[in-house]
């Protein structure tokens, strides 16, 4: 039988979607998990804490490749060396990391956590890939839809961003994890560069409503502004790559009501 990968961080927005791909590909896939959970879609759930350590060693044993996708706003450095030691003790050959476009460059606390953590992969004795995405179409939804609702809609003036399809970040993830180490990978971007502002008119033009959108300058948005969200035209990995699914037919299907995504199946 095939050795199983491990993934944490498995039934979010990103995992459960890399979860399915590599179960729907052959591949016996074990999920860290805090709590008890029975097997579901052939992964198999183990229990474990990364913020205490328990039950990781066992997670991580005999799985040769782990892809690290567990996230929170405080403590992925510290929870991600826990994982990283674990995975030395095993002989781990292959640790995939999921960062974030721009941690390097905008100095939010969730940025700099996440690139601490990245720092404790790529410092690491284990074999690891590291792919930066800009922002997940789920997130961007989550805000906007909420915004929407406003008889005028705020936003900040400028913001640009490209954000991507998290089931084509699931894709590459996959891809990532069923090659060798490949270091520091090509970031990974949506089809299209845009603006906040941009991506709520699209939804409001979807979604068939009409509200004034109110532009407004805020404090502290000078690195977002300048690009910071954006993948750079070049890095030492390379060109980024783009995703496929744009943002106006994420809105149709998340938009949609319940009857109309069940016929479209």
């Amino acid at each position: 039988m095939t050795a199983p990968v491990l993934v944490t961080g498995g039934t979010g927005t990103l995992g459960r979607r890399v979860v399915e791909r590599l179960t729907a590909a052959g591949v016996p896939v074990r999920v860290l998990s805090r709590t008890p959970r029975e097997p579901s879609g052939g992964a198999e759930f183990v229990v474990g804490d990364l913020s205490t350590g328990a039950g990781v060693a066992e997670a991580v044993a005999g799985a040769p490749t782990i892809v690290h996708l567990a996230s929170a706003q405080k403590g992925d450095a510290a929870t991600t060396a826990t994982l990283v030691r674990a995975a030395e003790q095993a002989g781990t050959r292959h640790l995939i990391f999921m960062s974030i476009v721009g941690v390097d460059r905008v100095p939010f606390g969730y940025f700099k956590q996440k690139l601490a953590a990245e720092q404790v992969v790529c410092a690491s004795s284990v074999p690891w890939t590291v792919l930066r995405a800009t922002q997940f179409y789920d997130m961007i939804y989550s805000g906007a839809s909420k915004l929407a609702k406003l008889p005028v809609v705020p936003v900040p003036r400028g913001f640009p961003v490209e954000p991507v399809d998290a089931g084509d970040v699931a894709d590459r993830l996959v891809e990532l994890a069923l090659a060798p180490p490949a270091g520091r990978v090509p970031d990974l971007t949506g089809p299209h560069r845009t603006t906040f502002a941009g991506t709520l008119r699209d939804l409001l033009r979807v979604t068939g409503k009409r509200r004034p959108v109110l532009q407004l300058w805020f404090p502290g948005m000078a690195k977002i502004n300048a690009g910071g969200l954006l993948a750079p035209d070049r890095t030492e990995a390379g060109p980024p790559q783009r995703g496929k699914r744009s943002w106006e037919d994420f809105v149709r299907s998340s938009a949609a009501p319940p009857a109309s995504k069940t016929a479209g199946r």
